[in-house]
């Protein structure tokens, strides 16, 4: 809401009072929000009452929006909203061309509220988890801290001396046993041959994936099986090799915290999936260019 009042705004201030008029209704969201967060923070059974019915009040208050905004890009595209210069009528179209986009995903969110808070079902499919980065998803991490991160995924795929040979941004999270293979190939490719030592992650291991490396020509494979009953696969696990080829991939945890904290993987500032691509390659190009110029000193 606070973004399509926004841009009605701008409309406002560049058409002038031509057409449909903005009712500002910021303040009573505001009000509703701190309704929600008062019924959601109390363990009295009637405050779950309280929610539904605070929720209510603010789609209610979402839907008379959203048919402002609709009725904003009706008068533009009309001419009933218009202005003599030809950079502010560029502008103006700018505008309605945003909303036409965020409309759709407002809605979509709207719906799934009333499928969740009103309707109880909180494992709606295809749900939207942000306006301005529709393909968002929700990855699952496991952590007591932070079960849940908000973003894509992202592969990082180191060699020796902490050079970055392969990176990957998901469209859709894929399960970590598919890509140690096609990890294993990407090496192949670009370096013209196979690794000896292979080191991953429990996420990584199936008994598949570690037949599959050793025909490739993969020597040793320390991708650690945690659920395993044999004594014998136990013993292997405890070998030296299989330990450093642990403490190895350990260190390339810290490849993927350097890549965050240093060169802003943490957060795309480019807009839409090929602009998370860019930011990622750059983030991994500038890194790579850091220890290359280590080794050569």
């Amino acid at each position: 809401m606070r973004v399509l009042t926004r841009i009605m705004k701008r409309i406002g201030n560049i058409a002038g009072e031509a057409g449909a008029k903005l009712r500002d209704r910021s303040r009573s969201v505001k009000l509703r929000v701190l309704e929600i967060a008062r019924a959601a923070r109390s363990k009295v059974p009637q405050s779950q009452e309280k929610l539904k019915k605070a929720y209510g009040k603010l789609l209610d208050s979402t839907g008379r929006v959203i048919g402002q905004a609709k009725r904003f890009s009706q008068e533009i595209a009309e001419g009933v909203k218009r202005s003599a210069d030809i950079l502010q009528q560029a502008a103006l179209e700018g505008l309605r061309q945003e909303i036409d986009a965020m409309l759709p995903r407002v809605r979509q969110v709207v719906q799934q509220t009333k499928t969740r808070i009103l309707g109880g079902d909180t494992h709606a499919e295809n749900k939207i988890f942000s306006l301005f980065e529709p393909s968002t998803e929700v990855i699952r991490k496991g952590k007591a801290g932070k079960p849940n991160e908000f973003g894509k995924m992202v592969k990082v795929q180191e060699a020796e001396n902490q050079i970055v040979i392969d990176y990957e941004v998901y469209e859709q999270k894929p399960s970590d046993t598919d890509l140690l293979i096609p990890s294993i190939q990407a090496h192949a490719e670009k370096l013209g041959c196979t690794p000896r030592l292979t080191a991953a992650d429990a996420g990584f291991y199936s008994a598949k994936n570690e037949t599959e490396a050793k025909e490739m020509g993969v020597k040793r494979v320390s991708v650690p099986s945690r659920s395993t009953k044999s004594a014998e696969r136990k013993r292997e696990q405890k070998k030296p090799w299989f330990r450093n080829g642990q403490k190895w991939r350990t260190g390339c945890e810290g490849r993927i915290s350097v890549l965050k904290r240093r060169h802003g993987l943490n957060r795309s500032r480019y807009k839409g999936d090929d602009g998370m691509k860019r930011w990622v390659g750059l983030g991994v190009i500038a890194d790579n260019l850091i220890n290359i110029g280590r080794l050569k000193n």
